[in-house]
């Protein structure tokens, strides 16, 4: 019988037979996870995170096979993920934690004031390492100075003590966060996963695109992932995370064939078999449209028919099409499946920021319905124009340092980018969302078959007169000059 069936029984079990029985059968099963009595450490977290009340049970007996006593928080955190894996969907990961911050509360009362300031350090600690250690950075390294910053005002409305933040500042600075994996993934390369066919000999695939530093911001690879569009595309990388601009010698214009399948566009240099596992170089060259948004590149003028592509990490990328209605139909599917399955945005973990950070904006598909989407997106709509026309009632005054102009700049800019973006996913929605996915052509039953690239011609641009190189480009992408709104077509 497999873990997820046992859980079940148990469950079922328990539901009928009242309270005090409800409570017996999540002590067993909380020691069987403890003990890792017929399961795995992977099968832990999805029995502790679900949101109902027998798996509360489970966790709360769970974690008191861990005592916290005198340990200080991320002494307690490493602890605690040497137990197990850290994975499943991002709510159920976010109630574990949520289920180790009340344990530790309970074990030292006194070290911090409330359950959720431990909680509030604890999300803090895993966006630190995620900022220090991770590959999806957002934004420069943070500075212990930053971290203290950013966490003032929110134990209980009161600071929490500098020497504690400084302390587990450096603890994560020093050696990154990981959690426990099982024995037969340790044996697998970073880039394996075990999505393989039951005959055995279906080629092992990637199972996470980007970083595994954190688990809200890995990119999952589904190989059962609906193919919504293919054809080749010429790609020039714009600019990097955080819309820092791409050094010279990695902009140029390369060729691919693109297949934007599930929330990832995969870019390949091959022709598309869904057969074909991925390569390490296609795993390089993937990007998530999740948080994305597709326009057309109006401030380029060098070559016809481009689109750029905004990442939820600010990255910036060019892609040329063979036509303008070629062109207009990538624009609305990266849209369309970006409105459609982008999860809603984490609640600020970190609160009272006095230095604009932008969120994290998780990469897991959405679990709401259409209807609920909508509302999330309207909501979150809603939030960033009042909050941009509350920055913009404030400006700057003259006599302040050119650093905090930045400052104001910068988060202007991105909460017109936030506004622009959420305008077009509820236009989406309301126009039918995931209709306008299935409606249309299925592309994946119908990819041509072809070995060479259509021509997309380096010097086919009407434009004759030089150019400064990226001059054109700078405009939008790079979030020092913040005053040029992007256009959407």
């Amino acid at each position: 019988m497999g873990s997820t069936e046992i859980l079940e029984k148990e469950t079922a079990e328990s539901l009928s037979n009242g309270t005090s029985s409800n409570l017996e059968a999540a002590k067993r099963l909380a020691k069987r996870l403890y003990h890792l009595d017929r399961f795995k450490r992977s099968d832990v977290a999805k029995h502790l995170g679900k949101n109902n009340e027998f798996s509360k049970l489970v966790a709360e007996e769970y974690l008191k096979f861990f005592d916290f006593t005198g340990m200080t928080l991320d002494q307690s955190l490493r602890y605690f993920f040497k137990a197990f894996s850290l994975v499943g969907e991002t709510q159920e990961r976010e109630r574990v934690l949520i289920h180790f911050s009340n344990r530790y509360f309970y074990c030292n009362p006194d070290t911090i004031a409330s359950q959720d300031g431990v909680h509030c350090l604890t999300c803090a600690m895993m966006l630190l390492n995620t900022d220090l250690h991770g590959h999806v950075n957002i934004g420069k390294k943070m500075t212990c100075q930053e971290f203290i910053t950013n966490l003032q005002g929110v134990n209980e409305g009161a600071d929490f003590s500098k020497d504690l933040l400084k302390a587990l500042y450096n603890s994560i600075k020093n050696e990154k966060l990981e959690w426990a994996v099982d024995d037969e993934e340790k044996k697998k390369s970073p880039s394996e996963g075990t999505d393989e066919k039951a005959n055995g000999t279906h080629p092992k695939t990637i199972s996470r695109i980007g970083s595994t530093t954190n688990p809200f911001l890995d990119i999952p690879h589904d190989p059962n992932a609906a193919v919504y569009k293919s054809g080749f595309l010429a790609r020039k990388i714009h600019a990097d995370m955080d819309g820092k601009k791409t050094p010279r010698g990695k902009r140029g214009w390369k060729t691919f064939y693109a297949v934007l399948k599930g929330t990832v566009l995969y870019l390949q240099k091959d022709e598309y078999k869904p057969e074909k596992a991925l390569s390490e170089e296609d795993l390089k060259n993937a990007v998530s449209v999740h948080h994305a948004l597709a326009s057309k590149a109006t401030d380029y003028e060098k070559k016809p028919n481009v689109f750029k592509l905004k990442t939820a990490d600010w990255r910036v990328l060019l892609f040329q099409t063979q036509s303008l209605e070629e062109m207009q139909g990538w624009i609305n599917k990266i849209n369309c499946v970006a409105a459609v399955f982008s999860a809603p945005p984490f609640p600020a973990a970190i609160g009272s920021q006095k230095k604009f950070s932008r969120p994290l904006l998780p990469a897991t598909t959405t679990k709401l319905s259409q209807e609920e989407q909508l509302k999330s997106h309207e909501s979150k709509l809603k939030q960033i124009t009042t909050e941009l026309a509350e920055h913009r009632s404030y400006p700057p005054d003259k006599k302040v340092k050119a650093k905090d102009v930045d400052e104001y700049k910068l988060k202007e800019h991105y909460l017109e980018f936030e506004k622009t973006r959420y305008e077009i996913y509820v236009s989406i929605l309301k126009e039918g969302g995931k209709e306008l996915l299935s409606n249309e052509e299925n592309e994946a039953a119908g990819l041509k078959k072809s070995h060479s690239s259509p021509s997309l011609n380096p010097d086919s641009s009407p434009i004759t007169a030089k150019v400064k190189r990226n001059v054109s480009e700078r405009k939008d992408h790079r979030p020092e000059t913040p005053s040029i709104k992007q256009k959407v077509t």
